[in-house]
């Protein structure tokens, strides 16, 4: 058995090229191999997401607090709440962040592939982030 302490690993910036706003990831472990899942938490403040991405193996999000937006390429804008988890298939084009007036945290949890967690591809634009939904309840 091993513990991790709480902060083990230090706080990041979002980098700008796969971010828009504020984010802080804290990491929270990288199973060692022969397993291959990472896992970090995730904040974004009011406005802030994701660039499309994709996962070779998917990715799961729990959310823990505040509200979110997330869309798969083709799909509708959904939002997201407390509670929530969401799965994104294996190589699954898709961007996660939180609503324009509500900060958002989740979970992010994934496994590693040749080395590899993510790939990152172009911003989303405000158009596409401003095609959100009413609220769903």
């Amino acid at each position: 058995m091993e513990i991790r302490r709480s902060g083990t690993y230090p706080s990041e910036r979002g980098a700008a090229e796969h971010f828009t706003g504020t984010v802080r990831l804290d990491p929270l472990f990288a199973a060692p191999e022969p397993a291959r899942v990472v896992g970090a938490s995730v904040t974004f403040e009011p406005g802030a997401r994701t660039a499309w991405h994709t996962h070779p193996l998917g990715q799961t999000l729990i959310v823990l607090s505040g509200r979110g937006l997330a869309q798969s390429e083709g799909g509708p804008v959904r939002d997201l709440w407390p509670g929530d988890v969401v799965w994104f298939a294996p190589g699954e084009k898709h961007w996660h962040g939180a609503t324009p007036e509500t900060a958002l945290t989740h979970l992010a949890l994934q496994e590693r592939q040749g080395g590899q967690t993510v790939e990152w591809l172009e911003p989303v634009t405000d158009e596409q982030y401003a095609a959100r939904p009413g609220p769903q309840l």
